[in-house]
């Protein structure tokens, strides 16, 4: 069976803090995030909405992903965003079913 890697961006708010992430479980992370488990950056600054994510079924590419997209410009990172969720939609509903 094939494992998931997730590289994902959570927002505290439309055009807020952002924060890229990598991981094997979307719906744990982001539920852990939402919880405040860890301390860290985004309990810090409050980055609690998931808005976006892709999927990739090899660690390496999820990992160079995430590296790629942590060095881009924050007008291409919104502009990532905005071409899966418009709106800025907490998607962890869509995920966590």
């Amino acid at each position: 069976m094939m494992k998931t890697y997730y590289v994902y961006i959570m927002a505290s708010q439309k055009n807020g803090t952002l924060y890229i992430g990598v991981t094997n479980n979307l719906a744990r992370r982001v539920s852990e995030h939402k919880h405040r488990i860890h301390e860290g950056f985004t309990k810090r600054y409050k980055v609690y909405m998931l808005v976006s994510y892709e999927v990739f079924y090899s660690i390496t590419a999820a990992i160079k992903r995430e590296k790629q997209i942590k060095k881009w410009k924050r007008l291409w990172k919104i502009q990532l965003i905005e071409k899966m969720n418009p709106y800025w939609h907490d998607l962890y509903d869509e995920i966590s079913r």
